[in-house]
């Protein structure tokens, strides 16, 4: 990890002043964080939405670098903001890290349960990304890729994947082109 100080970006809406202020006070040890209000379009009907950008790639060394204590305490917050909203289309948290590719994790289970268990599995997905990004096992050339929280089987699960400017989405059958 490089000792130059990066920007942080966090976008949002329906998150209260205190929330981002904590979050901050965390990513603030480690990056130059900018955040942005943004406006609730209806469109996804969930009354809060926390997006962070990591200007690093999802890997061990990320997680060293970061602090496995720090990266434990930002997790704390989203499942007190969960807790917070009570269940239904309370919260969305997408979580992006830059790299090659770009890894992005979806988090919006309806139930603070489910909820806690996407937050706290999320480092888990670390020890199975070469597994997941076997070039034999996926499209090629992937650019960027979605990680979406698969309740029955209680796992992150690789389900879309970006490459150039076709979109192929996991299925039983495989990779299924989209766009």
């Amino acid at each position: 990890m490089s000792n130059q100080i990066k920007p942080l970006f966090i976008k949002h809406y329906g998150v209260s002043p205190w929330e981002i202020n904590v979050i901050r006070s965390i990513l603030d040890k480690r990056f130059q964080t900018e955040d942005e209000e943004i406006e609730n379009t209806y469109q996804e009907k969930f009354v809060s939405h926390l997006e962070i950008s990591f200007p690093y790639s999802f890997n061990s060394e990320f997680f060293k670098w970061f602090d496995f204590k720090e990266w434990d305490k930002l997790k704390g917050v989203f499942k007190e903001m969960k807790r917070r909203r009570g269940n239904g289309k309370a919260l969305r948290i997408k979580l992006k890290f830059l790299g090659e590719p770009d890894i992005e994790f979806i988090i919006e289970s309806d139930e603070s349960q489910w909820f806690k268990m996407e937050v706290e599995k999320i480092d888990f997905v670390v020890e199975l990304l070469p597994y997941h990004l076997d070039k034999e096992k996926i499209p090629k050339d992937v650019k960027s890729v979605i990680y979406n929280f698969d309740q029955e089987a209680a796992r992150w699960r690789l389900s879309t994947v970006f490459t150039g400017e076709k979109k192929f989405v996991n299925s039983e059958n495989g990779w299924k082109l989209t766009t």
